[in-house]
């Protein structure tokens, strides 16, 4: 008995330092009598063992943003201005621009930018701030300036005695970079891992227009969400030293300290459970000029055979749950 007592007690003693050498504190709260909720009621989405069957796919006008009724010009914009006897005389004809792409109507007019303080520069009067103007108000503000308070053009019954014609000639637009771990939609997978420098007109500058821009919505050879990288080279610096000193001063007595999360990166699920709705703003999803938008693939998410199956490397399902026959299936064999 006092050597079955003795044996309890190394076993003991051995169990104690196997947990301090692990750093888990776990074994410890449960022999202290610390209460605990037994694991079988638990929720699945707490341990994370959410069934990939019961994820239902993201509504894709959550992906792109809301376009206003009326196109309101920013610094970026060329407009296209006509002013009879002052930009053009009235024997000859405005100058007329084709857009493209197709898709735009012609423009008319002699081309005229939206500097970055939000003004426009015509001749023989004052600077005119446009900024979130629509095209008649800017219109209305030219015929102001040169009638009312510069006395340039003359009024007649109310009208102006001079033609005035503004149209858009060229909207802002914002260059952002694509990487694409995956196939991205090609037939050609040999060519999956790429990146693309994509310039997107206003309103049209969001994750969704830039999926099409680049091979369409993420393969099943991509993870189930897209990341948006935004913040210039010091904010990623600062962070990775942040990170270099969190993982220096780890003490192997205790469980690491968890990772901050990176301000500077926006994740967009595009799967998920009905009882976790994903929870993201319209602004998150709207792409400046130097932002990056991440698809990472799913390389590493593989499960491997051998044995009595024949041995391989097998990728896993995305949107759905592998279970043992079904993988012994995937993998040729027998069940």
């Amino acid at each position: 008995m006092l050597k079955h007592g003795k044996g309890i007690r190394q076993g003991v003693v051995i169990m104690f330092m196997a947990c301090a050498l692990s750093g888990c504190a776990s074994l410890t709260s449960g022999i202290m009598g610390i209460p605990a909720i037994p694991a079988n009621r638990v929720p699945p989405e707490v341990l994370n063992q959410i069934n990939k069957n019961d994820l239902i796919d993201i509504s894709l006008t959550r992906l792109r943003q809301d376009p206003p009724d009326v196109y309101l010009l920013a610094s970026g914009d060329v407009l296209g201005v006509y002013i009879e006897n002052v930009l053009g005389s009235e024997d000859e004809s405005p100058p007329v621009h084709f857009p493209e792409d197709g898709d735009d109507p012609p423009a008319v007019g002699f081309p005229i930018p939206i500097r970055d303080d939000g003004t426009i520069s015509l001749p023989f009067v004052n600077d005119i701030y446009v900024e979130g103007k629509t095209l008649d108000e800017v219109d209305r503000l030219i015929e102001n300036e040169y009638t009312v308070k510069q006395n340039i053009l003359t009024l007649e019954d109310g009208q102006v005695s001079a033609k005035i014609i503004v149209t858009l000639i060229r909207k802002r637009q914002f260059r952002v970079l694509v990487v694409r771990e995956e196939s991205g939609g090609l037939e050609d997978v040999s060519k999956r891992g790429r990146g693309d420098n994509i310039d997107l007109d206003a309103y049209e500058n969001d994750v969704l227009h830039a999926l099409n821009e680049t091979g369409g919505m993420p393969g099943v050879d991509a993870k189930n969400e897209i990341v948006i990288y935004r913040g210039l080279f010091e904010s990623g610096l600062h962070r990775d030293e942040i990170l270099a000193q969190v993982a220096a001063g780890r003490d192997p007595c205790f469980c690491a300290p968890p990772i901050p999360g990176d301000p500077n990166i926006i994740r967009i699920p595009l799967r998920y459970h009905p009882s976790q709705p994903p929870r993201f703003d319209e602004e998150d999803i709207i792409l400046q000029t130097g932002d990056i938008v991440m698809i990472e693939s799913r390389d590493r998410e593989k499960y491997y055979t051998g044995g009595a199956l024949p041995g391989g490397e097998h990728p896993l399902p995305r949107d759905e749950d592998l279970d043992i026959l079904g993988a012994i299936a995937r993998a040729g064999g027998f069940v």
